[in-house]
């Protein structure tokens, strides 16, 4: 079965819709050469039966004395004489020779004649029990009975089989176009030719189509983004580089090029750690890329401590916030120490990049709430928060973000951002829902 389908999706989907036609042809086929022939037989020899039961009653009713109505051949046979009221024929003869016992009622029967299909009768006792009715069925009217219903049958099936195929080919035809269409619009993409694709279908195909669309859209958004972050990325680079040579070459010349020897080794210093953070940053962000490899082999982390040693590295920046803790001993999170260090050490830079007067963190079990009281986000730089490359005001490379939500997302948690009553809150928790309770300081605090 499994080669059967493979064989048959091999094939386009025309030639999949030619086997498929083939294939129920040739059972209708083999269907009415078996089952169908059969079945008509049977309906057709209990029509023929009720047929001479009807044709019988009129004869006795009526007294009539004709040999046949046109389609059953009636003799009446004289029990005390054993003799036939008219000319008996063969088939008759024989019939009452095989029903010589026969009592009352009315019994149907078949004899086989050599040289044609069986003969079919039917054989009724005259009330007052001295003449048997012996009734044959015209072999030329069951035939054309037969075949008039088995040719309407089949009629009626061709023409639904055939309307059915035409709605199948129709139905295919439409699926082949819009995918013919997609294929086209790829093709062209791929070649980085301009193209659109308009696919007004509210089926599967045009959510593929829509999505496809949406996904260019994306990839074509990331891919400005990203060279103008290289622009961006290489001219930073560029400038502590410049820097750095041209203060060392000075110095090597006995020229101290910011007054003393000192302050000019400083700056070349301070020029080294700008670039060293910035490539730090970068190889992070892809470290991060490829996470999830071993994220099912972390085990649970004691969070206290890291957040206590996020702090510590942090409120250098702007010491004059202030920095507030609520953290539950005890709490843990899935994960390995360095990754889950940075990511608190860039939600907390973020905080305080945007701050007030204040940053609160608050840890519970599977929770990690980092709020600001500074000015509230709109809503078109909440959705591409943790976008790469997206920089906020004051943002330095657009990826501390990005290097959060990967990181989290390794370890099966979820990282949002939103605005509060009286500024911006940051939460992580694991994918499953928060609980009641969680919710309810939520909201609380918005």
């Amino acid at each position: 079965m499994k080669r059967i389908s493979i064989w048959i999706k091999s094939y386009s989907l025309v030639q999949q819709f030619a086997v498929i036609a083939f294939s129920v042809v040739a059972l209708f086929v083999l269907f009415s050469a078996t089952t169908l022939s059969y079945n008509i037989d049977s309906f057709v020899e209990k029509q023929m039966y009720a047929y001479l039961h009807r044709s019988q009653e009129s004869y006795f009713r009526y007294n009539q004395r004709d040999i046949n109505d046109g389609n059953v051949y009636h003799y009446l046979y004289d029990i005390e004489s054993k003799e036939f009221i008219n000319t008996g024929t063969i088939a008759a003869q024989r019939i009452v020779k095989q029903e010589k016992n026969f009592e009352n009622g009315t019994k149907d029967g078949k004899i086989k004649d050599s040289f044609s299909a069986p003969i079919i009768y039917s054989v009724s006792k005259s009330s007052n029990n001295r003449y048997l009715l012996i009734s044959i069925i015209s072999e030329t009217y069951r035939n054309n009975f037969k075949n008039t219903l088995l040719d309407s049958v089949v009629v009626i099936t061709v023409m639904m089989i055939s309307f059915l195929f035409l709605l199948m080919a129709i139905w295919v035809l439409t699926l082949i176009r819009p995918l013919d269409q997609i294929k086209h619009y790829i093709d062209s993409i791929r070649l980085g030719e301009n193209a659109s694709l308009n696919i007004e279908r509210g089926d599967e195909i045009g959510e593929v189509a829509e999505a496809i669309v949406d996904m260019q859209e994306e990839v074509s958004r990331q891919q400005s983004i990203r060279e103008e972050m290289i622009q961006n990325i290489s001219h930073d680079l560029k400038t502590p580089i410049a820097t750095i040579k041209s203060y060392g070459e000075s110095i090597k010349d006995g020229i101290y090029p910011y007054d003393t020897l000192e302050k000019s080794v400083d700056v070349i210093i301070n020029s080294a750690t700008r670039l060293e953070k910035k490539v730090y940053s970068l190889i992070t962000f892809n470290k991060f890329c490829y996470l999830s490899d071993t994220a099912s082999e972390a085990k649970q982390l004691p969070m206290v401590p890291i957040i206590k040693e996020a702090l510590i590295s942090v409120q250098v920046l702007r010491p004059e916030i202030k920095l507030e803790t609520d953290l539950k001993d005890g709490v843990s999170f899935k994960g390995e120490e360095e990754a889950w260090r940075i990511v608190v050490e860039n939600l907390l830079d973020n905080a305080l990049r945007y701050s007030k007067s204040y940053v609160k963190i608050r840890l519970r079990k599977n929770l990690l709430e980092i709020y600001n009281d500074g000015e509230q986000m709109p809503q078109d730089r909440i959705d591409k928060l943790f976008k790469p490359y997206e920089k906020g005001t004051g943002g330095n490379f657009g990826l501390g973000l990005s290097i959060v939500k990967r990181a989290t997302e390794a370890y099966g948690y979820i990282v949002t951002g939103g605005n509060t009553s009286d500024g911006v809150v940051f939460r992580i928790y694991p994918s499953k829902t928060m609980n009641k309770k969680e919710k309810r300081y939520d909201r609380n605090n918005k």
